[in-house]
This record gives structure tokens, sequence and C-alpha cells, in this order.
């Protein structure tokens, strides 16, 4: 499984169950890395999605402790009734999404993470880990400096050298 993100200099995911930026060319990015495959996410996600209607084209998996089995999704009520879902696709197939609780709970069993990093501050209030503080993940890959809607952004992958299996 990969997790995959945008963040600002300070690790900042989110601002008030929403993005920070309107960045198209991680919008495109993510779009076009998730298409056709499996996408994890927390309940929040998904109500911060237009309508609160899942992603089209990808397998919508969510993690809704009290919500109501959707026919556009498939909602699971625990970590462990997760990990069972997802057992049922290849690895590199399955992208966390979000939110910030999502993450943190699922980081440790996520092989990769794909971080564009934003060169700006975005006054979050939902954040990531620091991978660059932690000693699991080595970032294996840092593209060139991309400008996007007025933002300079670097697209990235850290590699978990300490992966646990679910």
């Amino acid at each position: 499984m990969k997790a995959i993100l945008h963040a600002d200099k300070n690790w900042g995911i989110g601002k008030s169950n929403s993005l920070m930026f309107k960045i198209p060319a991680d919008m495109k990015f993510f779009r076009e890395t998730t298409t056709g495959n499996v996408v994890v996410m927390g309940s929040n996600t998904l109500k911060s999605f237009p309508g609160g209607k899942p992603l089209k084209d990808r397998l919508n998996v969510v993690l809704y402790p009290d919500g109501e089995d959707r026919e556009d999704c498939k909602i699971v009520r625990s970590v462990e009734e997760l990990f069972g879902e997802i057992k049922k696709y290849p690895p590199e197939k399955v992208f966390v999404i979000g939110g910030q609780m999502m993450y943190k709970t699922l980081l440790p069993y996520c092989e990769s993470v794909l971080v564009t990093k934003v060169d700006a501050e975005g006054d979050a209030d939902a954040f990531f880990e620091n991978l660059d503080e932690n000693t699991d993940f080595e970032l294996v890959y840092e593209s060139e400096p991309v400008e996007t809607n007025g933002y300079t952004v670097r697209f990235t992958t850290y590699k978990n050298n300490n992966l646990k299996t679910y």
C-alpha cells in the first residue's frame, strides 16, 4: 500500500477539512496515479468531496464506523475490517488518500509515500508526519521544481524501510 498527499513546508495537509492549495499539476498527478486503483480514506475525507460522493473510476474504501452501507463505495467499520478488505488487492494498487488519522494509522503499513511538497505555508490544521525526521523513511526520489498556479512544487517519493504487514 502507498500513501499519496500534498504537504506544505510544515507538513500541513489540510485546513477546515479541505485542501489548502489548488495545484493543477498535483491534481493531475493524483488522478493519473489513483485512477483504476483502490483509494482508502476516513469518513471526513469522503465528506469533503463534492456532494460527499466518492472518487470516480476507483474503488473507494472508507473507514466509517457509524456510517451506513452505500452502493457507491465500500464502507468498513474497523481497521481490522479495512485490512481484510484491502488484502483482496495487490498492495501497489492501494492508495491511502486521507485524512490525518488515516495517514497516521496506516503509515507504518505503507511501502512508500508519494508527497507533493508545496513551497508555501497553508495555515494548516491537519498535518502529516515529517518523513524527513522519521528514521524509518528514506527519500528515494525528488523531481525538479515545477511551477503551477503560482506555487512551486516538487514531487517526491519516500520508501518505508521498516514496513509492517497487515
